[in-house]
């Protein structure tokens, strides 16, 4: 299992604007889709990614990979926080393909 700072590294990765002088979590403009509504979406677009809930277990949000892959998150309540974790897994996932 990685860390949050592993998968936010491959997923700046994935959505192509990753440096070695990139610093996604520290800073007043930290970029943080694990925690952060705007940049989980921002993430989902760049990576082309969908997502889907299914009714009526609403409590699992599944983005979609270009091949097809799906990422399952528990909600515990926070439905918002298992979508940003989805969505960071699954352009985690691509960011390790490259």
């Amino acid at each position: 299992m990685s860390t949050d700072k592993e998968l936010l590294e491959l997923a700046a990765k994935a959505a192509g604007f990753w440096n070695y002088e990139f610093n996604c979590y520290e800073g007043p403009m930290s970029w943080n889709p694990l925690d952060k509504d705007g940049d989980a979406l921002r993430l989902m677009v760049k990576c082309g990614l969908h997502i889907y809930f299914f009714l009526p277990n609403d409590d699992i949000g599944k983005p979609y990979t270009e091949v097809n892959r799906s990422i399952k998150e528990c909600h515990d309540n926070d439905s918002y926080a298992a979508t940003r974790h989805a969505v960071v897994r699954a352009a985690a996932e691509i960011g390790r393909k490259m």
